[in-house]
């Protein structure tokens, strides 16, 4: 579920790193959500953790010039809105790139550098954990994984859009909103796998969908009215199947990812609710697990641009 993953206070996370090299032990490496927060002398606006998948965080910050220390996780940056200039000192490597939609940073576990950036600037960041991106690689039957290239600022419109659409649902709470950032990070880490390692990269690829019977069990479990029984992990291993060839699988069966397919069956209850009952908004929200109205009415104008009270007008 959505959560802060700061691990202290910020005056405690403020004070200066001992000096530290690239090839520091894992145990002892900073959690990145925690060397942001030191480096950018501030707390993330909105952040939402899902492990063990990771964690992504949208920041405002201002200009800085520090070393970024070891972390522990691997760190993959896109930018929403404006154009800034970046500079990371990496050894004797200069890197030199402007920060904008569609462009991507990435700070690989346990590297460290110097970071120049001269101007306050938006910023969306993930913190995958290594075993998730090894984990994913192993399940996409990915040949010869190799480490994950530094990017600064480097031209990816595809990795910039999925970890953006990430960020529409930091503050969400509810089922749906979970699921997708889980997908939206086994996605993730599949395009970083495929785009930016240092080897060649081949996917085997996956043929025909789910048996019927592994179907039929998929869709009771997303139809359930625990959203504790629902997440990726349960919906593979229930089908026997890893995360990734699950969602492969699942979208060759339906035509829909689990989120998509799960968003459409919450829309479909929740008109036919708002149609065919005298309930009140109230109660169809809860009824179909929205933690209050505000947030059911949100999800339902995100994806009909009617407010539930209008279309129920204009439905019956």
């Amino acid at each position: 579920m959505s959560r802060p993953m700061l691990r202290d206070t910020l005056e405690a996370l403020l004070v200066a790193p001992k000096s530290r090299h690239g090839d520091l032990p894992i145990a002892d490496r900073r959690p990145a959500d925690v060397e942001m927060a030191r480096v950018l002398k501030t707390t993330p606006l909105r952040m939402a953790s899902d492990p063990p998948s990771g964690a992504i965080a949208y920041w405002v910050h201002g200009a800085l010039h520090a070393v970024v220390e070891p972390m522990a996780e691997h760190v993959v940056m896109a930018y929403p809105v404006g154009s800034q200039q970046l500079e990371r000192r990496t050894g004797k490597s200069v890197a030199i790139g402007t920060a904008r939609p569609g462009a991507v940073t990435i700070i690989p576990a346990g590297s460290t550098s110097r970071w120049d950036i001269h101007q306050s600037m938006n910023v969306v960041q993930l913190y995958l954990p290594r075993a998730t991106l090894e984990r994913i690689s192993v399940e996409a039957d990915k040949i010869a994984p190799g480490d994950l290239l530094e990017r600064t600022a480097h031209l990816d419109p595809t990795t910039s859009r999925l970890l953006l659409s990430a960020a529409d649902v930091l503050d969400g709470r509810e089922l749906l909103d979970v699921l997708f950032r889980q997908q939206v990070t086994v996605l993730l880490a599949t395009r970083l796998l495929t785009a930016h390692t240092g080897s060649s990269t081949a996917f085997q690829p996956t043929l025909g969908g789910l048996t019927p019977k592994t179907l039929r069990r998929a869709i009771e479990r997303l139809r359930s009215d625990s959203d504790g029984d629902v997440s990726l992990a349960a919906l593979a291993s229930d089908a026997g199947l890893s995360r990734y060839h699950f969602c492969r699988a699942f979208k060759e069966s339906t035509g829909l990812s689990p989120h998509a397919w799960l968003r459409q069956h919450r829309l479909e209850q929740a008109m036919n609710m708002l149609r065919d009952t005298d309930d009140s908004i109230v109660s169809v929200a809860a009824g179909l697990g929205y933690s209050s109205q505000a947030a059911f009415a949100a999800a339902f104008r995100k994806l009909t641009s009617e407010t539930p009270s209008n279309w129920r007008r204009r439905a019956r």
